[in-house]
């Protein structure tokens, strides 16, 4: 790839936790190097409170963050993807749209931080964590010379990021 921008879109069901917070991080974390994105195959159409508050109290920013269809990133004048990342093991498993681009995909599943129940801060520890193994995840990926990898290589990087740890992928033809 000889780019020196790069689009990067985050997947997951509802596009109200875990994508968000990987677009909000990659956004900082990943500097003028990324664009991201974030979008689910069925939005809840709002973002999750506790994923604004941790995004939030780490100093990420949450402006323009909303819950959004991924059918907005596979038609016309949408961004051209680079790289596309499921972060939920439904929308793995789901039919994509066709991305205009062929962008490089990988799962990069976690524990949904929005289905714990229990006490406020049993919620903000589940919230905390995803954030943290996101970054985890994120920081591996911008440190990659994504510019200069072959493909393949590259594939196999993207794969071995989604296995860190807190990885949800449970599938018995990875290591």
């Amino acid at each position: 790839m000889t780019k020196s921008t790069f689009n990067v879109l985050f997947l997951c069901t509802g596009n109200s936790a875990r994508s968000i917070i990987a677009e909000s991080v990659l956004r900082k974390d990943g500097g003028t190097k990324f664009n991201s994105f974030s979008a689910g195959s069925q939005p809840k159409g709002v973002v999750n409170q506790y994923a604004i508050e941790t995004l939030a109290g780490h100093n990420y920013p949450v402006e323009g963050l909303r819950s959004k269809a991924w059918d907005e990133f596979a038609v016309p004048g949408a961004p051209e993807l680079d790289f596309v990342f499921t972060v939920c093991d439904n929308a793995a498993g789901e039919a994509c749209p066709v991305w205009p681009g062929q962008p490089m995909t990988a799962h990069w599943g976690l524990e949904d931080p929005a289905a714990v129940e229990g006490s406020d801060a049993e919620i903000r520890i589940a919230f905390a964590t995803a954030l943290r193994q996101m970054k985890l995840r994120i920081a591996a990926f911008t440190a990659l010379p994504v510019e200069s990898l072959e493909r393949l290589t590259l594939s196999a990087k993207l794969t071995e990021i989604g296995q860190m740890e807190g990885s949800t992928d449970r599938r018995p033809d990875v290591a």
